[in-house]
């Protein structure tokens, strides 16, 4: 079945060859294109712009799109660029993944055009928007608080109904049929509780980030750690909250119950870049870890190993997953059949976490 991306494209370059329309002829409107093909303004741009490339077609700002004199010998190297959408670029885990997806398209003969949502939907849509009119051949995209729902839904249905190949990286959202490369996050942090567990720790505080299903799924693995020992369920604690949330009030409700009288021997952190604000904290409560409390996270980022003390931790394969995801979009331009990839992440033991 043609989809509509392909409908659009094949019946303007009809016309055009046709001499419906003549050269520096110009062309009907965006808007004129829309009802007439009963498509989006995105689909009618990357029609027009593959048009646009193929040398159909040119515009002229403030006066619309013109026939290109298509007879032409245009002959030009491809150009091939891929989209990287994530939450966030320069800081944490972020730089590394980033690498690994260019390592693997570059050699390939792409490019790639990074953009970075700040954790808000907003921002989501304007870079979705921004990549389409950029004619991206595929895309890589970092979920925007996949445990919400998502106001850009009809702009991910016009990428599949365009077949663009696209693929979503670090977690997913349930409604959209793209592949994905993640973690088990729910084993894995399950995984980290029962260790703490078996160190003799009894009462843990989770906090976890509950906007996206990385945390979701994290603060389910802290909850059936709990449920397998049905003796001490009762002591588990969890305090939830979202990336728009500040630190100090966050901090605020960890003094909550670092005051009672059955504080927690042990805090579980949503990653490691929480658990390091965490670690903060405490010592300026004058609170030493881990002989006082100790303190774990998730994504072994690199500073964790040289903090005092080192943190102990859940691997996330950053640089593997940009390989993974890379190689992945490869076969999708290709029209290879590519399968989801979810890792199962190792348990880094190191100087957080005493033994009680």
């Amino acid at each position: 079945m043609e989809n509509k991306y392909q409908k659009v494209k094949d019946g303007l370059k009809k016309d055009i060859i046709s001499g419906r329309f003549q050269v520096n002829e110009k062309l009907p409107t965006e808007s004129e294109l829309m009802n007439r093909y009963k498509v989006s303004r995105y689909t009618v741009r990357r029609a027009v712009g593959d048009l646009e490339s193929d040398h159909f077609i040119y515009r002229i700002q403030g006066g619309g799109m013109f026939v290109q004199d298509w007879h032409k010998d245009w002959s030009t190297p491809d150009t091939k660029l891929i989209g990287v959408i994530t939450t966030h670029i320069a800081d944490y885990i972020f730089p590394n993944i980033i690498a690994g997806i260019d390592q693997v398209l570059s050699k390939a003969g792409y490019s790639i055009l990074i953009s970075n949502t700040h954790d808000g939907h907003a921002s989501e849509r304007q870079c979705l928007i921004s990549m389409l009119d950029s004619r991206v051949a595929g895309l890589i995209v970092e979920p925007t608080q996949s445990a919400l729902p998502n106001p850009n839904q009809d702009l991910y249905h016009e990428i599949k109904d365009d077949d663009l190949p696209m693929l979503f990286i670090n977690s997913y959202y349930p409604t959209m049929n793209f592949p994905y490369v993640n973690t088990n996050d729910t084993l894995a942090e399950q995984k980290m509780v029962d260790y703490l567990l078996a160190q003799g720790h009894q009462i843990i505080l989770g906090i976890f980030q509950v906007d996206d299903l990385q945390g979701v799924d994290r603060m389910n693995g802290f909850v059936r750690a709990y449920q397998q020992r049905p003796e001490l369920s009762y002591m588990s604690n969890i305090i939830m909250y979202q990336s728009g949330d500040t630190s100090q009030k966050l901090f605020e409700r960890i003094s909550g119950y670092l005051n009672q009288d059955d504080a927690p021997t042990a805090i579980v952190c949503y990653n490691d870049q929480l658990a390091i604000e965490v670690i903060d904290f405490l010592k300026s409560q004058h609170l030493q870890v881990p002989m006082d409390i100790s303190v774990v996270g998730f994504d072994n980022y690199r500073m964790g190993e040289y903090l005092t003390p080192s943190l102990t931790t859940l691997n996330h394969e950053k640089e593997r997953m940009g390989t993974d995801a890379g190689n992945m979009l490869i076969k999708l331009l290709n029209h290879e059949p590519v399968k989801s990839i979810t890792y199962q992440p190792e348990l880094v033991k190191r100087d957080s976490v005493v033994q009680r």
